[in-house]
C-alpha cells in the first residue's frame, strides 16, 4: 500500500470503528440495564430500543450513500458523525425506555457506513482493496471484542448513560480524524444516480444474495444479544465477570480467523470460504440451541458464532465493492449498509418479542433457520469477477458524444463496463484483470482529446 492508502484505510477503519462501538458497546449490558427501568419488563420494548438505531440506520443508508455520490462524501460524513454524537446524548439524559428510543434513533439517524466503504474503494487501488475492506471487517471484529471485554467494567464505573454519553464524545473526535486525516477522493463530483440505474442495483442478483447475508447476519447477532446476557448469569456467572467468558472467545475467534482467510483466499477462493463460514455460523446456532444450559457448551457456541462472524464481517464488504456497477458504489453500498442495520433492528426486536413470549432455546431456534436460509440462498452464486476499476480523465464532451464514447469503451477487449461523465470529463471503467486492452483505451482517449 502507499502511504496515502495506509492512510485512509487506517483513518476510515477508525472512524467505521467508533461508529460501530455505538451498537456493540451496549449488547452486554443493555439488557440487564433496562430490565430496570421503567418499561423494562417487556422484553420486546427492551428489544426495539436495543434494534431502534439500526431501523434510522437502514432507512437513511441509501439516500446517505445516493448523496455522497452527488455532494461528496466528506460532507456526508461530518452530518453523520454528528447525528450520531447528538443521539448519543439523549439517550445518556433518559430515565426510561421510550427516550432511549429516541436517542437510539437519532444515533442511528447518522448512516454513513455506506459512504465509508465507498471510500475505501475509491481511495485504494483494487490490489489493495481487498487488504482495505479486511482491515475494516477485522476492525468491527475488534470493536466488538473490546466492546464485550470493557463494556461490563465501564457500565460498573460510569454506568450505561455514561457509556452512551462517551460514544457521543468519540463521534466528535470521529469528526476530527476526517478533517484531519482523511484524504478527499478525487473522482467526478457532482453526479446523481439515474432511477434507472438505482433500479438496476437492486435488481442485481448477486448484490442481492449479498445484502440479504449482511441481513440476516446482524439480524442473528442481535437476537442473541436478547437473551445471551440472561444465559451466563443463568449457568452462574455475575454481569460484572462476563468479560472472562468474551475475552478468550474472541481471542479464540481470532486466532481461527486469520488463517481461515488467509488459506482461503489462496486455496479455496472467495466463494468457498463465504459458503463455508455460513455454514460453520448455522452449526454454531444449533450448538446454541442444544446447549445454552451448559456454561461450556455455551462458551463454545460462542467461539463457533464469532470465528464465522469474523470472516463473513470481513469479507463481505470487498465482495460487495467487487460486485457493484463502477458509477454507483456510493449506491450499492448504501442499500447494503440499509440491509445489514435493517437485520439489527428486526432482529432485536424478534428476539425480544420471541424472548418475551416463548423463552431463549426458541430465540435460537430462530437463529438457526435465518442462517440455514442464508446459507441456502448462498449455494448458487457465482465466483466473484476477477475485474478491477480505472478511471481516465477526459475533456468535458457533449452528451451524445459521451455516449458514443462509452459504446466504443465498452467495446474493447476486457472492458466489462464503460461510464463516461460527460460535464466531469471522467472516464469509469470495470476490466478484467487479464485480457485487458489498455493500450486500445489510451488510443482511444488520446484520439479524442486530439479531435
Amino acid at each position: 500500500m502507499s502511504a496515502l492508502e495506509r492512510r485512509a484505510t487506517i483513518g476510515l477503519s477508525s472512524i467505521f470503528a467508533l461508529r460501530m462501538l455505538g451498537m456493540f458497546i451496549i449488547l452486554p449490558v443493555f439488557a440487564l440495564y433496562a430490565a430496570h427501568l421503567p418499561g423494562g419488563q417487556d422484553h420486546t420494548l427492551i428489544g426495539i430500543a436495543l434494534g431502534a438505531y439500526g431501523l434510522t440506520q437502514a432507512v437513511l443508508q441509501i439516500p446517505f450513500g445516493w448523496a455522497s455520490d452527488r455532494f461528496g462524501r466528506k460532507r456526508l460524513l461530518y452530518w453523520g458523525l454528528a447525528l450520531f454524537a447528538m443521539g448519543s446524548f439523549i439517550a445518556a439524559n433518559a430515565h426510561d425506555l421510550h427516550w432511549i428510543i429516541v436517542g437510539r434513533i437519532v444515533q442511528g439517524a447518522g448512516a454513513v457506513s455506506g459512504v465509508v466503504i465507498a471510500m475505501v474503494a475509491e481511495l485504494t487501488r483494487d490490489q489493495h482493496r481487498t487488504k482495505a475492506m479486511a482491515t475494516i471487517g477485522m476492525t468491527i471484529g475488534l470493536t466488538f471484542a473490546l466492546s464485550l471485554v470493557i463494556s461490563p467494567w465501564l457500565a460498573g464505573l460510569v454506568g450505561v448513560p455514561g457509556i452512551f454519553a462517551l460514544t457521543g464524545v468519540l463521534a466528535l473526535a470521529a469528526m476530527a480524524i476526517v478533517y484531519k486525516v482523511i484524504p478527499t477522493p478525487q473522482v467526478s463530483r457532482p453526479r446523481t444516480v439515474r432511477r434507472d440505474e438505482f433500479v438496476a442495483v437492486l435488481r442485481n442478483l448477486e448484490l442481492t444474495r449479498l445484502n440479504l447475508g449482511i441481513f440476516i447476519l446482524h439480524a442473528v447477532l442481535m437476537a442473541m444479544f436478547v437473551v445471551v446476557p440472561f444465559a451466563l448469569i443463568n449457568n452462574g456467572l455475575a454481569a460484572d465477570h462476563h468479560w472472562q467468558v468474551y475475552l478468550p472467545v474472541m481471542v479464540a475467534a481470532f486466532i481461527l480467523m486469520v488463517p481461515t482467510i488467509i488459506f482461503g483466499e489462496k486455496k479455496l477462493g472467495a466463494k468457498a470460504v463465504f459458503i463455508t463460514s455460513v455454514a460453520i455460523l448455522f452449526c454454531g446456532q444449533i450448538v446454541f440451541s442444544l446447549t445454552q444450559q451448559n456454561f461450556w457448551g455455551l462458551v463454545s457456541a460462542l467461539v463457533i458464532f464469532f470465528t464465522a462472524f469474523n470472516v463473513l464481517e470481513a469479507s463481505l464488504p470487498s465482495m460487495i465493492s467487487r460486485v457493484a456497477p463502477a458509477h454507483a458504489k456510493g449506491t450499492a453500498t448504501g442499500i447494503y449498509s440499509s440491509f445489514q442495520f435493517l437485520g439489527a433492528a428486526g432482529g432485536a426486536a424478534a428476539g425480544g418479542f420471541i424472548s418475551q413470549h416463548w423463552d431463549g432455546s426458541a430465540v435460537f431456534m430462530f437463529t438457526s433457520i435465518a442462517t440455514l436460509l442464508w446459507l441456502l440462498i448462498s449455494l448458487p452464486m457465482r465466483p466473484l469477477p476477477a475485474v478491477r476499476v480505472t478511471t481516465y480523465t477526459l475533456p468535458q464532451l457533449p452528451e451524445g458524444r459521451a455516449s458514443e464514447l462509452a459504446s466504443e469503451l465498452a467495446d474493447i477487449t476486457g472492458v466489462r463496463e464503460a461510464v463516461v461523465l460527460a460535464k466531469e470529463g471522467v472516464a469509469h471503467l470495470k476490466v478484467e484483470k487479464s485480457g485487458f486492452d489498455e493500450s486500445a483505451v489510451l488510443r482511444l482517449i488520446s484520439a479524442v482529446r486530439e479531435g
